[in-house]
């Protein structure tokens, strides 16, 4: 696993290439082209899990597949059997991994825009028709990252700043790529054939985030379009064998290899899963609202003879004041929270300290607090299966309106041009607006 030391050797500031790549690409290029470059002399392709040859690669990626199913079958089994689940330990666990693995999910799909240019190539089709899907052919339910930022927004994790920069490499990498097609059109390939099989993980999350009565839409959609017989996994294989030259076909797919390499660079879903610690966690929020709640509490109440203010005046005092909480009985660790006191202060819209915090800062607190006996409740929301919802008609007949605005505009402009300015509404930072989801419907129209 790449890490976080290895990657700023190059003094790239990692967060803001990606807020530049996404927002203003042009003006970047040879930041992006350095950075590609020396994320690729990190990868070790020898070690890429692909066949020696690319003939042999179908053949692969359905044993891989199949590997995976007899794996996911062995966990439902113990799942059925009493297991406890294997990723979350609790709905904060996989609302952390939600916010964790944001950078990424929200610029689904961007290592394939620059593709777009060579629509009308043969060998292209494939991975443009990958593209298009993981926008949802301009569909708002359908759209990859318009489904993700609804589920962040619903579930307010959607502010990212203070995610450790590790999470913005592998958007940044998809970034780069996007922008950089005709030079690292190989590296591009070999990530996409990565990046669109079916993992495990992917199966685990879906049943987990389920089980915990969290829309699991998002993932859910990626296992049924990344399948090893119709879907992106057997058009990636594809992509891969309509691509291979005549000549120096060792020095493709070793450059291949590379770009699917890149996939094991930054931060994983399965590391971010891994690494939650709830006690650590909450401290953390609590840090950052101590820095806005200091001299704002009144000196009546005393914890182990200090004011709230002093407690939150300097850092590192938060474990402390949790420890005082639970002296003074304020907060009764292992029980239903509903038990504490400090905890009916803040949850309810009639609570003195309604509003401080929000839902995923709850969360936290409710977890930690009730701790074991959560884990005894066995707690399990079934039946909710968190399909996307129907498409309200105001909305629905905006989008039909931007489309026909967006018809009207194209008819001005000579043909060449009209090819160009969809595509350009199709970029990363602007295919899940209302004009970049009417021109994906109207650029998959002319490919069908």
């Amino acid at each position: 696993m790449q890490t976080l030391t290895q990657y700023q050797a190059d003094k790239t500031d990692i967060r803001a290439l990606y807020q530049s790549l996404l927002h203003a690409p042009t003006h970047h290029l040879s930041e992006a082209r350095h950075f590609l470059r020396s994320q690729l002399q990190l990868t070790a392709p020898h070690l890429a899990d692909l066949p020696e040859s690319p003939a042999r690669l179908e053949a692969h990626i359905l044993m891989n597949n199949a590997r995976t199913a007899r794996a996911y079958r062995e966990y439902i089994k113990a799942r059925r059997q009493g297991q406890p689940r294997r990723f979350f330990t609790n709905r904060a666990h996989a609302l952390y991994f939600l916010r964790n693995v944001a950078p990424t999910k929200l610029v689904d799909g961007a290592w394939l825009y620059g593709v777009l240019q060579q629509w009308h190539d043969p060998r292209m089709h494939d991975l443009v028709r990958t593209y298009l899907e993981e926008l949802g052919d301009g569909e708002p339910d359908q759209n990859h990252v318009l489904i993700y930022r609804d589920l962040i927004a619903r579930k307010d994790i959607q502010d990212l700043e203070s995610l450790p920069d590790d999470r913005f490499l592998q958007g940044t990498l998809q970034l780069a790529l996007g922008q950089l097609a005709g030079e690292f059109l190989p590296e591009i390939i070999g990530f996409n054939l990565g990046y669109e099989q079916l993992p495990l993980h992917l199966l685990i999350s879906t049943y987990e985030l389920t089980e915990l009565g969290i829309d699991a839409h998002y993932f859910r959609l990626h296992i049924t379009i990344d399948n090893a017989s119709t879907g992106h996994a057997r058009r990636a294989a594809r992509a891969v064998l309509d691509n291979l030259p005549s000549e120096g076909q060792q020095a493709f797919w070793r450059r291949v290899r590379q770009g699917y390499q890149l996939n094991e660079l930054g931060a994983s879903s399965t590391s971010v899963i891994t690494e939650f610690n709830l006690d650590r966690e909450l401290c953390r929020v609590l840090e950052d609202k101590a820095r806005v709640a200091r001299h704002m509490h009144s000196d009546f109440c005393r914890i182990d003879g200090s004011t709230i203010n002093e407690w939150l005046d300097s850092s590192g005092q938060i474990a402390a004041l949790l420890d005082a909480l639970q002296q003074k009985g304020w907060i009764k660790r292992h029980q239903d929270p509903a038990n504490s006191r400090f905890w009916r202060l803040i949850q309810s819209n009639r609570a003195p300290m309604f509003g401080v915090f929000s839902d995923y800062e709850l969360q936290l607190l409710h977890d930690w607090i009730a701790g074991e006996w959560l884990e005894e409740q066995q707690l399990r929301i079934t039946g909710r299966r968190g399909s996307p919802s129907q498409q309200d008609p105001l909305v629905e007949a905006s989008h039909r309106n931007e489309e026909v605005a967006l018809q009207k505009t194209l008819a001005t402009l000579p043909e060449e041009e009209r090819t160009r300015h969809l595509i350009e509404l199709m970029a990363p930072a602007r295919h899940f607006t209302p004009q970049g989801l009417a021109a994906t419907r109207l650029f998959s129209r002319r490919l069908s």
